[in-house]
């Protein structure tokens, strides 16, 4: 008799299904696992034994073959530990086979007999929703996978034996209910920052339109203050974002028992981030910092300071919204539609510009610095802005009337005009700062004078194809903030003012 055992493989978001095959046949007694398992898949051969001896089972002295097929498909981690064990139950004529046969199977096992918690419950809910079957995960997995749907058949025990139990009827194992993280402690305001109005306010069109921002300023400025800020001002994420964003976060393992949460990521990686890290990848091909940022804000404080490597392995998913991961023998991709926040002090001591201050090494100290960020990824940004130094008497002033839930308020209508304009096109846009080719030309049109203004701007500037297009959103954006449908030339002349900036970034491009 061989025992069939549905369960997953994980590659990037999307939950693959696997069959775990388990024979007993006469002959020596050997417990054999096959399937191109990773090591840690190879050791839950002694965790299921262990398991099963501490509810007071023992394997039969026959030789036990699992197979785990797709057989070419490569198997990481240890949520293969409970469907391995359900299968040798099964074999074993404990728990009927057709009955384990409903549902999608992930777990891991402690030596006692209890179940642990794993990564990527969710999108394995969502799989097992999707081909018409239940899931069994671990009791502290149970409220991330009953977002999955209302409907779904979910049983999440806290050890072996409860789920043993509950198939011989003697202990009822309830549904998990969906969990919502709470939040702790309000978001920084923008209340808190004085002066700066032409930061804040480039900090507006940034949230209103999703998108990109560079702050150039010297150190004590309020350059990371500001950033911090931008997540209370962005809208909430919506159904679809807020499963999307916990699928990431679920294969990453970053679910606090299994809760999701309602507020946009933002994450906020060191300056010393392998590509790895910044990107994703490992021996497990993990999602990095850019899609767990996805719908949310990845903020690259000191951006010069980064590898050069990094910065340039940015460039592909700012443009296309996703992250590929290629390995010998397969591919793994990730969402990434990110809002790239970033910051960096003009020179290396941080002073060039100021009134009165002289660097030694003179021009040379501002171009070295600027010089690391290369043309391609600097036309990747919409806004550019100079975050000047604060005087004493900035910081005496009194604290800014309009707080971050006032901004928030016009940035949700800006939003809302968006929402409303692209449903009905084709793809997935939702801001102006995805909007592109013939969508673009029809949506951010500007009259004669601002055709006019972007012509000229455009030859002075060298804009590229690519930065000519950013002027355009960015322009979308505000009048979008003004509640206009057409695009003016104050509009594009504001747009423009975002692309420079007195202090001159020279590119090595």
């Amino acid at each position: 008799m061989v025992a069939h055992i549905n369960t997953v493989a994980f590659q990037g978001v999307e939950a693959r299904l696997v069959d775990v095959q388990v024979q007993m046949a006469p002959g020596l007694p050997a417990f054999t696992l096959v399937g191109l398992p990773d090591k840690a898949v190879a050791e839950s051969r002694e965790r299921v034994r262990a398991a099963l001896t501490a509810i007071g089972l023992a394997l039969p002295p026959k030789r036990i073959t699992v197979n785990l097929a797709p057989a070419d498909l490569p198997k990481e981690g240890s949520h293969y530990d409970l469907p391995i064990a359900l299968g040798l139950l099964a074999a074993m004529e404990v728990i009927s086979a057709e009955t384990l046969s409903r549902y999608y199977v992930l777990g891991e096992l402690s030596l006692d007999g209890s179940i642990t918690a794993v990564a990527g419950v969710l999108p394995a809910a969502i799989g097992a929703n999707a081909a018409g079957k239940g899931l069994i995960c671990p009791e502290s997995c149970g409220s991330e996978a009953a977002w999955a749907s209302e409907s779904i058949d979910i049983l999440g025990p806290g050890t072996l034996v409860q789920l043993v139990n509950h198939f011989k009827g003697m202990q009822v194992l309830s549904r998990p209910e969906p969990g919502m993280a709470e939040e702790a402690g309000q978001l920084p305001d923008l209340s808190d920052i004085k002066g700066q109005e032409s930061a804040k306010r480039a900090l507006e069109v940034v949230a209103a339109g999703g998108h990109n921002l560079l702050m150039i300023g010297p150190p004590g400025s309020g350059k990371s203050m500001l950033a911090q800020r931008l997540a209370s001002i962005l809208p909430p994420m919506d159904a679809h974002e807020m499963l999307e964003v916990s699928m990431i976060a679920s294969i990453a393992g970053n679910l606090t028992d299994g809760r999701i949460s309602p507020r946009r990521p933002f994450r906020s990686p060191h300056h010393t981030a392998s590509p790895a890290a910044l990107i994703g990848g490992g021996i497990r091909a993990k999602p990095g910092e850019i899609s767990l940022a996805h719908h949310g804000v990845l903020f690259l404080d000191e951006l010069p300071e980064f590898s050069p490597r990094v910065l340039e392995s940015l460039r592909q998913p700012l443009e296309s919204g996703q992250t590929m991961i290629a390995r010998a023998n397969h591919h793994v991709t990730y969402p990434s539609r990110f809002q790239l926040i970033a910051a960096m002090n003009p020179c290396r001591c941080g002073r060039a510009g100021e009134p009165g201050h002289t660097c030694k090494r003179g021009r040379k100290c501002a171009d070295d610095y600027q010089a690391k960020i290369s043309g391609p990824m600097l036309d990747r940004i919409d806004l550019r802005i100079e975050v000047p130094a604060l005087s004493a008497a900035d910081l005496v002033l009194p604290p800014p009337r309009e707080s971050s839930a006032d901004v928030a308020k016009r940035v949700y209508v800006a939003r809302d005009i968006q929402h409303q304009r692209y449903r009905s096109s084709p793809g997935s846009n939702t801001t102006n700062a995805q909007a592109d080719g013939e969508l673009l030309e029809k949506v951010a049109t500007p009259d004669d004078a601002g055709l006019q203004l972007l012509r000229e701007a455009s030859d002075v500037m060298q804009l590229s194809a690519r930065g000519y297009h950013r002027v355009l959103r960015v322009a979308r954006t505000l009048a979008d903030l003004e509640n206009v449908e057409n695009l003016g030339r104050i509009h594009i002349a504001e747009a423009l003012s975002y692309r420079t900036s007195s202090l001159e970034l020279r590119s090595a491009a």
